[in-house]
């Protein structure tokens, strides 16, 4: 057993996990330091690569951002995505050195990377629960966004553990070979249908509908494994096997990260705009009926 892995997996679970439970301003700093960390990780994978994304502009996009999120002013994003995409290019005007593009490029996706796509979690947590009095873990959770990030938590690890182990055991054809040489279609398939098991038991103690939970047990562990393939590919590109050596045992933060860091958003306007309210329905709907001249 290795210890260090163990302990540092459990003291990070439990800070994790009681965040989640308190909310408010615990967790905002809790994903904010996360943050930090994975975007000095990011700059330095980077280098290795040849290019110089600035850690700078993307701290101060991470305290915008991060002030936004807190308190939920979405409408405020698109503004702020444009004038902090603006200083990026501005600092490779004035103070950047080549590569200019590429680094101009590399810190706009820095801060979309590390920063914009976890602070959904803070999103996702502020959400209202979809079925107060149904499920039988209402009385616990109350009417807020926590049954979803349990419900996020709990599938991303069983797919993580799933693919893990239906992948040594039945491992035989390679996933992406190049990218990530010891995953695999059996692992990836295996991890998968036992994910969304997961996914109808909790849905149905949170009252969802069978459907819902289905759907997204799929939504949550397709683009858990894409997330962890997206980052094996930023690595492999850059030449370095790990994101960092911060958490004993376990690499850097982005490692610890990669399954959560697109499934977070894809959550949580699957939530807001599907399950919650039926906008996208309505919307793709009379899409299609104006596209068709229905």
């Amino acid at each position: 057993m290795n210890v260090k892995r163990v302990t540092t997996g459990f003291i990070l679970g439990w800070l994790v996990f009681l965040s989640l439970i308190k909310g408010g301003w615990l967790l905002t700093i809790l994903v904010f330091l996360f943050i930090l960390l994975a975007s000095k990780e990011y700059v330095k994978i980077l280098k290795n690569k040849g290019f110089h994304p600035s850690y700078g502009i993307m701290v101060t996009a991470t305290v915008a951002l991060t002030f936004l999120a807190h308190f939920n002013k979405f409408s405020l994003v698109a503004p702020a995505f444009s004038l902090l995409s603006i200083l990026a290019l501005m600092w490779v005007l004035f103070r950047g050195s080549q590569p200019y593009i590429a680094n101009a490029a590399t810190t706009i996706l820095g801060f979309v990377y590390c920063a914009w796509f976890p602070l959904h979690l803070l999103f996702l947590r502020s959400l209202p629960a979809y079925a107060c009095s149904k499920g039988v873990l209402s009385s616990f959770l109350g009417c807020s966004g926590l049954g979803y990030v349990i419900l996020l938590f709990f599938v991303v690890l069983v797919t993580d553990t799933g693919c893990y182990y239906f992948g040594t055991r039945f491992g035989k054809h390679k996933l992406a070979p190049v990218i990530s040489p010891n995953k695999t279609w059996e692992g990836a398939i295996g991890g998968s249908l036992f994910a969304v098991l997961v996914s109808m038991f909790i849905g149905w103690l949170l009252g969802f509908e069978w459907f819902h939970s289905l759907f997204t047990g799929l939504v949550i562990t397709i683009f858990a494994q894409i997330g962890d393939l997206c980052e094996s590919m930023i690595k492999r590109d850059a030449g370095v096997k790990d994101s960092g050596d911060t958490l004993p045992g376990h690499g850097g933060f982005l490692d610890r990260a990669d399954s959560y860091i697109l499934t977070t958003p894809i959550l949580f306007y699957y939530f807001k705009y599907v399950v919650l309210t039926g906008i996208l329905k309505v919307d793709l709907f009379m899409f299609l009926r104006t596209f068709f001249n229905v």
